[in-house]
C-alpha cells in the first residue's frame, strides 16, 4: 500500500494492509449504536477550505465490550454544494494502515467533479490510532523508522537473522511503549467504527471511496454491514485471500511486491532507455535491468554515505527500497533514475525530505498494531527462510523481501479469524485497477473481485502507478467512476480501459 512521504505521511506506513474480525452482518438500524448529535466546528490545521468543519465520534475501544471505555474518532465534512441534488454522504477512507483522510474534503475531494461534488457530503476521519483519533506510539529507535527497515529486506546473501532480531526489538518496543489501544486496531474495528460515524451522521446508507488498505476496509465493511452501504468504489485493491492456506491479507499484500515491482520495471526500463530522455540510464530496456541488479550488487558490497538519509548510506537494501518508492508514481521515475546515474559514478543526490518524527511514529505503530494483529504470521526463522530463498531466484529486484519476516514474527497472535469477504450483499460495488501497481497488482483486484462475485464490477485502466480514480488512471477509468458516484449506473460486465 502506501509509503510515507513528506506530502501524504497520512496515506500510510511502510507497514501495511490487514484484515479484520468475524462478525454477524449487520441489517436492522437498532443494531448499531443510537446516532450522536455531532459538534461541528473549525478544523485544525492549516490550508485547509474553510468550508470543512470537524467534530467527534465517540466509539468503543473494545467491541467486545461496547459499553466499556470509549474512544475519539476525529470526522472531517465538507456539506454537498447543491442542496436539492445531494444524495448523502460519501466517505472518503484512507490507505495504510497508518493513514488518515481527516484533509481530504478540502483536498483530494475537491478534485471530484461538480455533479459528485453536489451529490454528497464529502466525509474524512482519522481511523483509531491515528493522531488526533487516540493517537498510538511504540517509541521506535529512529533507525527502526527506516523505510528500509521497517519493509523486511535481507542481508546480501540472503540471510534473515538481522530481520527477526529487529521484529523482537521493534515488537518489544511496542509491547512495552504502547497503550491498550493498540491490542484493539484492525481493519474490522476500523469497520465498525465507519458503521458509527455513519449513524453519528444521520445517514441510514453510507457512499465510500476507498483506496489502496482502504479499498480492503471498504470491503469488509460491506462484508460486515452490507445493508448499510449505498455506492461503493473500492481503488488499487487488495488480495483478499492470500497464498498461505488461510486468509492472509497482510502477507498476501507483502508477497504482492514480487509481482507489482515487475509489473512496473517495465515501464520503467522503457521509459530510462528511451533516445532523448535526459536521466536515460541504458540503451535497452533489458540493459537499464542489469544495470539497477548490477549496481546493487555493487553497493552491498561498498555502500556509499548518504547523509541525511535513514539509513545515512545508500547501499543494495536502501537502492531497492528507493526503486519501490519510485515505483508508486511514474512521476517518481526521475528521481530513481538520478539515483542510479549518480550512484554509478560513485556519488549521491540528497535523500528526499523525511516528514516530522512523530508522524511516522504514529503511522508505524498503527500499521504494525493492525497487519500484526490482524493476521497469524510465522514466528520461527524457518518459515520465512524458505520463502526468501525462493522468491531471491525467481523475483531478484525484489530480493527476497516479500516473503520475509517484518515485525509480526515476534507479535502476539491474534485474538480473532478474519473476516471472509463474499458475493453476500447488494449489488452496488465498483472497483478499478491500474494495470501497473508496485504495491497493489492487478492479479489482487482479480482475487478481491471473484471474492466479492455478482456484488462487483471490475475496471481495468492501462496505466502505470499507485492509486486510479483521478491519480494515476486514465480518462476512461475516471468517467466511469464518476457517472458511478453521480448517477449509480455501473457497467454490466468488467471492462478494459485502454
Amino acid at each position: 500500500m502506501k509509503q510515507i512521504t513528506k506530502k501524504q505521511v497520512t496515506s500510510g506506513a511502510a507497514l501495511a494492509a490487514g484484515i479484520g474480525v468475524i462478525l454477524s452482518l449487520v441489517a436492522p438500524a437498532t443494531a448499531t449504536a443510537s446516532a450522536q448529535p455531532l459538534k461541528w466546528s473549525k478544523c485544525e490545521g492549516s490550508g485547509l477550505d474553510p468550508r470543512q468543519k470537524c467534530a467527534t465520534v465517540y466509539v468503543p475501544m473494545d467491541y467486545s465490550d461496547p459499553d466499556g471505555r470509549k474512544i475519539g474518532i476525529a470526522v472531517s465534512r465538507i456539506a454537498s454544494e447543491k442542496s436539492g441534488a445531494r444524495r448523502g454522504a460519501l466517505l472518503l477512507i484512507p490507505g495504510g494502515p497508518g493513514g488518515s483522510s481527516l484533509d481530504e474534503p478540502s483536498e483530494k475531494g475537491q478534485r471530484l467533479p461538480q455533479d459528485v461534488r453536489d451529490a454528497y457530503d464529502l466525509i474524512g476521519f482519522a481511523p483509531r490510532g491515528n493522531a488526533p483519533s487516540a493517537p498510538v506510539d511504540c517509541k521506535l529507535a529512529h533507525a527502526d523508522l527506516a523505510t528500509s527497515r521497517l519493509r523486511p529486506w535481507p542481508g546480501p546473501d540472503g540471510s534473515i537473522s538481522e530481520n527477526m532480531v529487529t521484529a523482537r526489538r521493534t515488537a518489544d518496543a511496542c509491547a512495552r511503549n504502547g497503550s491498550e489501544l493498540l491490542r484493539h486496531i484492525s481493519t474490522a474495528d476500523n469497520a465498525r467504527d465507519i458503521d458509527r460515524i455513519r449513524a453519528a451522521l444521520g445517514e441510514r446508507r453510507i457512499s465510500a471511496w476507498g483506496v489502496s488498505y482502504g479499498s480492503y476496509i471498504g470491503a469488509v465493511y460491506s462484508e460486515l454491514f452490507p445493508h448499510r452501504t449505498d455506492r461503493v468504489v473500492l481503488d488499487s485493491n487488495l488480495d483478499p485471500t492470500g497464498d498461505f492456506g488461510r486468509t492472509q491479507v497482510a502477507r498476501a499484500w507483502l508477497a504482492g511486491f514480487e509481482q507489482g515491482v515487475e509489473d512496473v520495471f517495465a515501464e520503467f526500463a522503457r521509459w530510462a532507455s528511451a533516445p532523448g530522455n535526459p536521466d536515460r540510464v541504458a540503451d535497452t530496456p533489458a540493459a537499464v535491468r542489469s544495470v539497477l541488479l548490477g549496481l546493487a550488487a555493487r553497493l552491498d558490497r561498498a555502500p556509499l554515505p548518504w547523509p541525511g538519509a535513514n539509513p545515512e548510506v545508500l547501499n543494495g537494501t536502501t537502492l531497492r527500497q528507493s526503486m519501490l518508492d519510485s515505483f508508486y508514481d511514474p512521476d517518481q521515475f526521475p528521481t530513481l533514475a538520478q539515483l542510479i546515474r549518480a550512484a554509478r559514478q560513485g556519488t549521491v543526490p540528497p535523500p528526499p525530505p523525511a516528514p516530522p518524527e512523530a508522524l511516522l511514529q504514529n503511522a508505524a505503530a498503527v500499521g504494525a498494531a493492525t497487519i500484526c494483529s490482524d493476521s497469524a504470521w510465522p514466528t520461527s526463522a524457518a518459515a520465512y527462510e524458505k520463502g526468501v530463498s525462493q522468491s531471491r531466484v525467481k523475483y531478484p529486484l525484489t530480493a527476497g523481501m516479500p516473503r520475509n519476516a517484518m515485525l509480526c514474527a515476534a507479535w502476539p497472535r491474534p485474538r480473532q479469524q478474519p473476516v471472509r469477504i463474499t458475493g453476500r450483499g447488494p449489488a452496488n460495488v465498483l472497483l478499478v485497477q491500474n494495470e501497473r501497481d508496485v504495491a497493489t497488482p492487478l492479479a489482487g483486484a482479480r482475487k478481491l473481485r471473484a471474492a466479492l462475485g455478482d456484488r462487483a464490477v471490475l475496471v481495468t485502466v492501462n496505466s502505470t502507478g499507485h492509486d486510479a480514480y483521478l491519480a494515476n488512471g486514465n480518462a476512461c477509468g475516471d468517467h466511469i467512476v464518476s457517472q458511478f458516484l453521480s448517477t449509480g449506473e455501473r457497467p454490466d460486465h468488467d471492462v478494459y480501459c485502454k
